[in-house]
């Protein structure tokens, strides 16, 4: 499948301030990919590498097939892109902007740009100086939407707007994928990443700390696990399973419960000796699996597997 952008060994230090640290990276045609880290970990300063809006220290850069520092116009017209601190002209009207940008870029049908603003619930016949945070950063998603780009670069996209708005921002997002487009999100609230990323990649400190599908991402981290038998079993029944450490069995030796980071198999294999009345897997959102790579565990990022189709990450 044919890469949109390529990264390696991309590094950029302001003086002696680290910004990115070594990032090799690879995105797909096609697919979202959710860039997840706190303020400062490296997500802003790779979106601005990636436009040669910044130049990198070391390292290299690939985006849809251009070098940004020498084809920096070309690429720049195949990309739609919404800055975390999304600025525009207040003198004008939404709609005036909107459509001397449109104009900027060549031309944009006005019933494209009806469409986004009537579907994100943005006024048009407004002063932007007017518009609330909410309804800027719906000026912003239009404007990076409504030329549809090969390559959506997003910075933080629901910042300010409302949960029914962003929810229609990931059924936008979604859209765009089904007709090729290729959409990188830099985001931290987990919850959007988890509805509609193909792939997902965790920063920490400037560095990769991991790179998978949620799905992959779920399978090798802790579950919390409870299991009723219809009788009782031995304290230390579960012992010897890879990754039980973190089960134990009460004291009436009918349930087991606690947590669980071995093979799934494994554990089902051990429960197969004894009659089980109930079993309940939780599964670790998005968000906890976040939380334990900044909360020390480390990950090396894992070979990146064919996207899943959106819904299924």
């Amino acid at each position: 499948m044919e890469n949109v952008i390529e990264l390696g060994e991309l590094t950029k230090t302001y003086g002696t301030r680290r910004g990115l640290t070594g990032l090799t990276l690879e995105v797909r045609k096609g697919e979202i990919f959710g860039f997840l880290g706190p303020n400062g970990a490296g997500k802003t300063t790779t979106i601005r590498l990636l436009l040669d809006l910044i130049r990198p220290t070391s390292g290299s850069r690939v985006v849809l097939g251009l070098d940004p520092l020498t084809d920096g116009i070309r690429l720049r017209a195949r990309v739609g892109y919404l800055p975390g601190d999304f600025v525009c002209d207040g003198r004008q009207s939404v709609s005036g902007y909107l459509r001397f940008l449109a104009a900027l870029r060549g031309g944009v049908p006005q019933g494209r740009i009806d469409e986004l603003a009537e579907r994100l619930g943005l006024d048009q016949s407004a002063k932007i100086k007017k518009l609330s945070k909410g309804n800027r950063q719906k000026v912003g998603l239009v404007q990076a939407l409504m030329h549809t780009p090969e390559l959506l670069i997003l910075d933080e996209p629901t910042s300010g707007l409302d949960p029914l708005v962003q929810q229609t921002f990931l059924e936008l997002i979604a859209e765009a994928a089904e007709r090729g487009q290729t959409v990188f999100m830099s985001s931290h609230i987990m919850s959007e990443v988890e509805a509609v990323a193909h792939r997902v990649g965790i920063i920490r400190d400037g560095s990769l700390v991991a790179l998978d599908s949620v799905a992959n991402l779920r399978s090798v981290s802790t579950r919390e696990v409870e299991v009723t038998f219809a009788s009782p079993v031995p304290a230390d029944a579960f012992i010897r399973v890879p990754g039980a450490d973190g089960l134990r069995v009460d004291t009436a030796g009918t349930t087991l419960s606690g947590s669980f980071s071995g093979d799934p198999d494994d554990l089902v294999k051990a429960l197969a000796g004894h009659t089980v009345t109930g079993l309940q897997v939780t599964k670790p959102a998005l968000e906890d699996l976040f939380h334990s790579y900044y909360e020390g565990a480390e990950a090396a990022p894992r070979p990146t597997p064919r996207p899943a189709p959106v819904g299924e990450a």
